[in-house]
């Protein structure tokens, strides 16, 4: 019994392996392979065992199931009990020296630094551009402050998303979305209400998408028409007149901020409760306008856990997690305090700065226009993916069908659209569909959801305190004083 547990490998090739020649990650462990290599024909004063004994005898068996059939066949295939354990496996070279093969699932896995951007390139989204806006409707200061305090909220109920499939011990969550603990901890009820409210969301990136496209193109076109007709404008960097790819787009825009803000300066003066002519005051009761923006800011809790499967180590999900809205948060606030603090204030009104702030720079700026066309060329692009993600879930839910037929499609496509199509003409302000898609879809998925489910699945443990039900508590008011606060601003 004690040979049956020995490793097949002797831990001096072992040892020799690592110090040697690295890892290959390109193998499967599952794909037949010579895992051993005779030395023959070496020519070496060391008589060291290199390949223990179980080692070549295995390796024989496998050569000998090769033997068998071609390798089209896989019908008499080495079973898995032939194949070494991922961890056993080294190939042997004919110079004696080994290297361990790892498995492809490692292989598909990424660093942690790649994981953090990913996040960082997700959240990204057009909620940037009315970051400023929404600081100017809470204050200065209390603007900072909600940022802040939000953003550490929507990280606390991002990591109860995050770690809820691995707090059910009864079955294999392994392949589980956040969907699927909604329906396991409040049956169809959850798993329908998840979806209605990622349709919130979707829908709402939507119709922001469809408004800035509109606005970006008429602006381009502007653009154009000036410089061909030579058209005399302002030299002003601000103006007050406006409407209502990825990662290359927004590094764009922190340099276009920041460039921006070198040559205005900072216009600031604190005043507490009172506004004055040009200034607005730091605390303002329209701050839950910014709580809305924030919340769609800060959201990416329906896609975390597929977002987090691909980290190469799984114990530092936590960490990674953290670094990202981090980096998130500090992007939202640089934009945010720079284009405020920057806004030329006098001659201009702080309380000009619009929802998108691309809108208080005049057609004729080059940079600007630079910007507007990255953003427009980003959103034409993943404008059909956010309608494939619509279709294939409303779909797949009501028909069990991602394309049931061309009429269902086009009918949903026709709504979409056309929903887009009547925000751009009647209501373009962006900032108020973040705000009000951002809290309703965020109820659910942010607040009441992941709270509950954390809260059921504590009580199952035997953990749930006091302190702890008040406070998940408060978030779940939290969540429902945040959407209702938007229908009275």
């Amino acid at each position: 019994m004690e040979d049956d547990c020995r490793p097949l490998l002797s831990s001096e090739q072992t040892g020799e392996s690592y110090s040697h020649r690295g890892s290959v990650d390109s193998l499967d462990v599952k794909v037949k392979r010579p895992f051993h290599v005779e030395p023959r024909n070496i020519v070496d004063d060391d008589p060291q065992e290199r390949v223990s004994a179980e080692a070549a005898i295995l390796n024989s068996r496998v050569h000998y199931y090769g033997r068998l059939t071609g390798s089209s066949d896989r019908l008499l295939s080495p079973p898995d009990h032939v194949i070494p354990r991922p961890e056993e496996i080294y190939i042997y070279s004919p110079l004696g020296t080994a290297f361990k093969v790892a498995g492809s699932d490692h292989a598909s896995k990424n660093p942690s630094i790649v994981t953090i951007f990913a996040i960082w390139n997700t959240m990204m989204g057009t909620s940037i551009l009315s970051i400023p806006w929404g600081i100017k409707q809470a204050g200065f200061t209390l603007g900072v402050v909600i940022l802040i305090f939000t953003g550490l909220l929507m990280l606390y109920c991002c990591y109860i998303v995050l770690k809820s499939p691995k707090a059910i011990s009864c079955v294999d969550t392994s392949n589980w979305e956040f969907p699927d603990v909604c329906r396991h901890y409040f049956g169809k009820f959850g798993q329908w209400s998840s979806l209605v409210f990622s349709m919130v969301s979707l829908i709402g990136a939507m119709v922001v998408y469809w408004v800035l496209m509109s606005n970006f193109l008429y602006n381009t076109g502007q653009f154009i028409y000036n410089y061909a007709h030579n058209v005399n404008v302002s030299d002003s960097e601000f103006g007050t007149n406006g409407s209502d790819k990825g990662t290359i787009s927004v590094v764009y825009l922190i340099v276009l901020v920041t460039f921006k803000a070198v040559r205005l300066g900072f216009h600031l003066e604190f005043h507490w409760f009172d506004s004055t002519q040009f200034y607005v005051p730091e605390f303002r009761l329209l701050f839950p306008q910014l709580t809305g923006v924030l919340t769609l800011a800060f959201f990416i809790h329906n896609c975390i856990i597929t977002l987090m499967k691909s980290n190469r180590h799984q114990e530092n999900n936590v960490r990674d997690l953290s670094v990202a809205y981090l980096l998130v948060g500090m992007t939202y606030l640089y934009v945010g305090v720079l284009i405020f603090a920057s806004f030329p204030s006098p001659p201009l009104f702080k309380d000009c700065i619009e929802p998108n702030f691309l809108d208080n720079f005049p057609t004729s700026d080059v940079m600007v226009f630079v910007a507007r066309t990255f953003l427009l060329f980003q959103m034409i692009t993943v404008y059909p993916l956010l309608g494939y993600l619509v279709r294939v879930q409303i779909m797949g839910q009501i028909f069990g069908n991602n394309y049931p037929s061309f009429f269902h499609v086009l009918t949903l496509n026709i709504l979409i659209v056309g929903a887009g199509v009547l925000m751009a003409k009647f209501y373009p302000n962006i900032g108020s569909i973040i705000r009000f898609s951002g809290a309703t879809c965020g109820l659910a998925l942010v607040f009441v959801f992941p709270t509950l489910a954390n809260m059921i699945s504590l009580r199952h443990q035997g953990r749930l305190s006091l302190p702890s039900a008040l406070f998940h508590s408060f978030l779940i008011l939290l969540g429902v004083a945040n959407l209702i606060a938007q229908f009275f601003l």
